[in-house]
């Protein structure tokens, strides 16, 4: 009976200590999304530089983009902000941005003073419905669209050059040439 007292809590002990160490060896950023596989959720907002126009998701089909939600109010997507620069202008792929939950004023204002614009077009979802039905639970995430719609990687947090060239670029390319 007292070696029962000792060995079930031992045994509790190194289940839990097997489960952290799983843990650890995952990143953080790299959570599953249910979306990919699955068709981008269609939206038609308006645009951030002239709210008269809008842009679908439907409106990119037959080519491979990009769609970056981010805000004025995210420190994080001024650290992306260079990388998504330099992809603009290489013309690898078009990069539609999200303007997540933001004022239309600052956010123009927050492109103008972080170097330029990136996207072929921003959309505003002042509401977050459309970041809702994207699965967006913090900015700045990007998502890779194929050609017929489909969501087919998701990042969350910050493109960096390494993601960009070790992850982004290769299935951008493979995807373009199906």
């Amino acid at each position: 009976m007292k070696r029962l007292f000792i060995l079930v809590p031992l045994a509790a002990f190194l289940i839990l200590v097997g489960f952290l160490a799983a843990g650890l060896r995952h990143d953080p950023h790299e959570v599953p999304s249910p979306l990919v596989g699955k068709p981008a959720p269609a939206f038609n907002l308006p645009r951030l530089d002239d709210p008269q126009l809008t842009l679908s998701a439907a409106g990119m089909r037959g080519q491979v983009w990009l769609f970056n939600v981010w805000a004025s109010w995210c420190a994080p997507c001024r650290e992306e902000h260079p990388v998504l620069l330099k992809l603009a202008a290489s013309r690898i792929v078009p990069i539609v941005g999200m303007n997540y939950k933001d004022q239309r004023d600052k956010a123009l204002a927050w492109l103008e003073q972080g170097g330029g614009d990136p996207y072929l077009a921003s959309v505003s979802d002042v509401a977050g419905r459309t970041g809702i039905d994207y699965g967006v639970y913090g900015v700045p995430e990007t998502y890779v669209v194929d050609k017929a719609g489909t969501i087919r990687y998701k990042q969350i947090g910050p493109l960096t050059e390494q993601i960009l060239v070790e992850k982004l670029l290769p299935l951008i390319m493979e995807l373009k040439a199906e």
